[in-house]
């Protein structure tokens, strides 16, 4: 069972079973020692992917799953990588270096996580939204995605994008502005591409003395060139037949 699911209907639904057993685990599990002198625990033991896992690649370097994660057929995992409990990472997606998934993160298949993303995670308060990320999304390098943030198929993060409850989202294309509303996650739409960007303050001083907010700028939708540049992740999930 996931800690979030399709709910059939364009949306998302949240088990708040699964976040609450999760915390019961945390507070009644007794610990218990494991390899390399890590202790956690006694349930939430590192995972041991072998092939009854399907084809998954775990490069050697120091990534870790933990128990009650959910790793897909055809993903890599680049070393050092982690996923927390209650992940999912959809078959044929790649975890690159130093990206961690959250708990109860949420990504979909096809997705390349590039290094150092960071999926913010959620467990309390029980019922929160997890960080979503759709099927066939990429995400560049030094991404961060965080309180519930809702990134739709075939989205582009460019590198340096952070996203959060309180990121405000410029679509220049549309003329509009994205944001999280009561009830509503921020939700970045099928197929945008982001770029970091700022905003002047000018509620400080006569001009805002020259200072600025963090805003994402979508300054496109994903078209045949967009493509193009992201195949690396269609090849590497290839598969070599004699």
């Amino acid at each position: 069972m996931r800690a979030a699911e399709p709910d059939g209907q364009g949306g998302w639904r949240v088990n708040t079973w699964v976040q609450q057993g999760i915390l019961l685990i945390f507070k009644t599990d007794r610990l218990a020692g494991f390899s390399r002198g890590a202790r956690d625990k006694a349930s939430l033991a590192p995972r041991l992917l072998d092939q009854s896992c399907g084809n998954v690649r775990v490069v050697p370097g120091g990534s870790t799953v933990r128990a009650g994660a959910f790793v897909g057929n055809n993903v890599v995992l680049m070393p050092p990588s982690y996923m927390n409990i209650g992940s999912y990472l959809g078959d044929g997606s790649m975890l690159d270096s130093h990206a961690l998934l959250g708990s109860c993160a949420q990504v979909g298949h096809k997705v390349h996580v590039s290094a150092g993303v960071i999926l913010g995670g959620v467990l309390e308060p029980v019922g929160s939204r997890p960080v979503i990320i759709e099927d066939e999304v990429l995400i560049g390098g030094q991404c961060g995605i965080y309180e519930g943030v809702l990134v739709r198929r075939r989205a582009v993060l460019s590198s340096g994008t952070i996203l959060n409850g309180s990121t405000k989202v410029y679509d220049a294309v549309r003329d509009r502005w994205l944001e999280r509303t009561e009830g509503h996650p921020l939700e970045i739409p099928e197929g945008a591409v982001l770029v970091p960007g700022t905003r002047p303050l000018t509620a400080v001083g006569p001009r805002g003395q020259g200072v600025a907010l963090s805003i994402a700028v979508i300054v496109k939708y994903r078209d045949a060139s967009t493509d193009a540049k992201v195949t690396l992740n269609e090849v590497l999930h290839s598969e070599v037949t004699p």
